[in-house]
């Protein structure tokens, strides 16, 4: 197991004024969120944890264990609550990031896939070297497909922050990424946002790139609306403004990227610290991360045109935010979005309702005292909301999870 904890060289601040909601409009008022723990799957020290929905499916997956025995695991959320945890795949080479994580997917078609990373590099203490994995799965998670790439560059580069998707309405699946091979052997090249497609079979049937420079580690998201894929990410202009972007699926291609809104924050290196994305028909939400007059403040916009065009960023946070946002929509059209509220020494992950005209519902808390470089995560499963984090007792990681009922 390589252990990667990404982290961006902060070296500037700067950022225009925003038109940011603080408070919403009179209206009625967002019902609160009603928190509770439930047990979680995993054993100590386990790392690394995503949560993906489709449908009515719901996956929490994660890594645990050390070298040569690193076994990426998943289990599903039933009524009863979460499954028996059963492996994806048990390798030394896999990559353990609290950033650059693995996911587990629910297919429309039934399947499941995977995705991962592994070690990539002639130098085992250059943590900037990795390859994406792919496998899938017709049986449950039963057995798995051997592992695949999504890139066939063969170059010793950064290769990572993935996110799967499912394309509405027919059989085909991908995943977009970060690809540093235009850098790899010097840094006058560019990190690039890529994407690979696949048909029923699991068969590559494109890889193209959508954006040429995009920062360096920041996650990526993706959403499926009823016209197509959006995916999310955070851009990179020749001025170092990193703002965040949107790109949409235009049937077999993609369109030209458009920005959500513009921050204007100028900073020389990546912050670690990508947006999140929700859809439901042409509803489209948008959470992301900025600095503001020196400060963290966590946002979220809405589309009502399939993320063509967004409204004005209502600000989430408190007083300050870390970022690590995390977005939902739900059947009213308003959002659970989640954040990382921080105060002097201590952080907490947060949640709140938002609605698209500015009402924000109370902010709850979910978990306190969340180490700097924690990645909480949220999504929506049937008439809950479900959240996961990591708690540290002792030296030890462990896997926490928590529900709220809609």
């Amino acid at each position: 197991m390589k252990l990667l904890l990404a982290i961006g060289a902060v070296s500037a601040l700067t950022v225009s004024a925003a038109c940011v909601t603080r408070n919403g409009p009179a209206g009625q008022p967002l019902a609160p969120l009603t928190v509770e723990a439930i047990a979680a799957p995993g054993a100590p020290d386990s790392y690394s944890l995503q949560l993906t929905t489709a449908g009515t499916r719901t996956i929490l997956s994660w890594i645990e264990g050390a070298a040569p025995d690193t076994t990426l695991k998943f289990a599903e959320r039933t009524a009863s609550g979460w499954s028996e945890a059963l492996p994806v795949v048990t390798a030394g080479e896999i990559i353990v990031s609290s950033a650059d994580v693995p996911s587990v997917r629910p297919l429309a078609d039934g399947a499941l896939a995977a995705q991962w990373l592994v070690e990539n590099s002639v130098d085992p203490d250059d943590p900037a070297v990795y390859d994406l994995r792919l496998a899938w799965s017709a049986d449950q998670g039963r057995t798995w497909t051997p592992a695949a790439s999504p890139h066939d560059d063969g170059t010793r580069a950064q290769h990572g922050f993935a996110s799967l998707f499912d394309r509405p309405g027919d059989s085909r699946s991908g995943l977009v990424w970060l690809d540093g091979r235009a850098a790899a052997g010097g840094p006058a090249g560019d990190m690039a946002l890529r994407v690979a497609q696949y048909d029923a079979r699991h068969v590559q049937v494109a890889q193209t790139v959508i954006d040429p420079r995009v920062c360096e580690c920041c996650q990526t998201a993706a959403a499926a609306t009823s016209e197509g894929i959006v995916v999310a990410y955070r851009d990179r202009s020749p001025d170092e403004i990193r703002d965040i972007y949107v790109v949409r699926s235009q049937g077999d291609g993609w369109g030209q990227p458009s920005l959500v809104h513009r921050d204007g924050w100028k900073i020389n290196g990546c912050p670690v610290n990508g947006p999140a994305i929700s859809a439901q028909g042409l509803d489209v939400a948008v959470a992301w991360f900025t600095v503001q007059d020196e400060a963290g403040r966590a946002l979220v916009a809405f589309s009502q045109d399939g993320g063509r065009s967004f409204g004005s960023p209502i600000r989430l946070d408190e007083a300050a935010s870390a970022g690590r946002v995390q977005v939902v929509l739900l059947e009213d059209r308003s959002a659970a979005v989640s954040w990382i509220e921080s105060g002097g020494e201590a952080q907490s992950f947060m949640a709140r309702r938002v609605a698209s005209d500015g009402r924000r519902g109370p902010a709850v808390t979910i978990a306190e005292g969340i180490g700097r470089q924690q990645y909480p995560r949220l999504v929506r499963h049937g008439r809950e909301l479900l959240f996961a984090w990591m708690k540290s007792a002792d030296g030890t990681a462990h896997l926490q999870t928590a529900r709220a009922p809609l």
